[in-house]
């Protein structure tokens, strides 16, 4: 896959699908959208649809979704301002959730793509334990050392669990016929292997499952990382921003599709992930600004909230500029 097709590709559907977000809970509530922007900066396309100016702008590095009053004061009962705290933390929130969806849907796609490994084998390497003791393609691996066999994950722990110099009885049908193999697996890259590859098959429902579970163990890192730093499992090296982003895109795409959709679902959790913390500028802050308005019983002074905004968002921009810096010379880009 192109490159450039593949960063466009990516960065079109994760701010495209979280500026929609915003934009599909606005309407639902009934707040005015004044503009509807893929990218920042100068505007090089627009179009007027009803009371939504839709607009293309030349930084493919955001978008946003301009809404009545709602960085301003409106009389206008349509604007943002003028809606419930409920119907306006939903504005806000719809964003990272549809990342969240996007990131779903996506890792089920390449689940299903990939298709699920079996107990089947599907080969065996020559000359490897299982090829020795003559295990066959085709062979349903039913038990290890008697105990039962129903995915390709019970294999692995099956093996795994083996000591070194241990032998190992493999149960296998094969035409119907159960028959029992004894071998020696073998130790390499510190794991316990036989020397099989298993049989895929493609299932909508494990598809499903598996979007689910891939995006939820991303979260979990996302929220493992604070302790990473402190534990300096994590560095500054290992943050990368718009240009480690795009080299990543670039890398992934010389091997397939999948790989591409798999990165964009990454990208999807982190955006969404991070949009929801509460660091001034991000939606996380507005939420929160939200809730204290919702116990205090009205909202904070306009202006000092702007105020703290500006200074996240400068400070946000300073952290990108870092970032860019540090995924120039880690990827050596100009000494290319």
């Amino acid at each position: 896959m192109n490159t450039a097709l593949a960063v466009i590709f990516v960065f079109l559907m994760v701010i495209v699908l979280h500026e929609f977000g915003h934009f599909i809970v606005a309407k639902l509530v009934g707040i005015k959208v004044n503009e509807f922007s893929v990218g920042m900066g100068p505007r090089i396309f627009h179009k007027k649809k009803g009371e939504t100016d839709y607009s293309i702008r030349a930084l493919p590095i955001g978008g946003y979704v301009k809404m009545e009053g709602e960085d301003e004061n409106s009389s206008d009962p349509r604007s943002f301002n003028n809606k419930t705290v409920g119907s306006r933390i939903a504005v806000v929130a719809a964003g990272a959730i549809m990342n969240f969806v996007l990131a779903i849907i996506v890792f089920a796609v390449v689940a299903y793509i990939v298709g699920r490994p079996t107990n089947v084998i599907d080969k065996t390497i020559e000359n490897s334990p299982a090829y020795e003791a003559g295990l066959k393609s085709g062979d349903k691996i039913v038990a290890i050392n008697d105990k039962a066999i129903n995915s390709w994950d019970s294999i692995s722990e099956g093996i795994n669990s083996t000591e070194e110099g241990q032998e190992v009885k493999i149960s296998i049908l094969r035409n119907s016929q159960k028959s029992d193999y004894y071998l020696k697996p073998k130790v390499e890259d510190g794991r316990m292997i036989i020397g099989i590859y298993p049989a895929y098959e493609k299932s909508i429902s494990y598809s499903a499952k598996s979007g689910f579970e891939t995006t939820g163990s991303i979260l979990k890192l996302m929220f493992k990382i604070p302790s990473m730093i402190y534990n300096k499992q994590l560095t500054s090296k290992d943050v990368s921003g718009p240009v480690g982003i795009i080299y990543t895109i670039g890398e992934a795409a010389k091997y397939g599709f999948a790989n591409v959709l798999y990165i964009m679902g990454f990208i999807s959790v982190n955006l969404g992930f991070f949009n929801l913390l509460p660091i001034p500028a991000l939606d996380g802050s507005r939420i929160l600004f939200l809730i204290i308005e919702f116990f205090r019983g009205k909202p904070i002074n306009p202006e000092k909230e702007g105020f703290i905004h500006f200074v996240g968002f400068v400070a946000l921009i300073l952290l990108m500029i870092f970032v860019t810096y540090s995924d120039i010379s880690r990827f050596n880009l100009l000494g290319r």
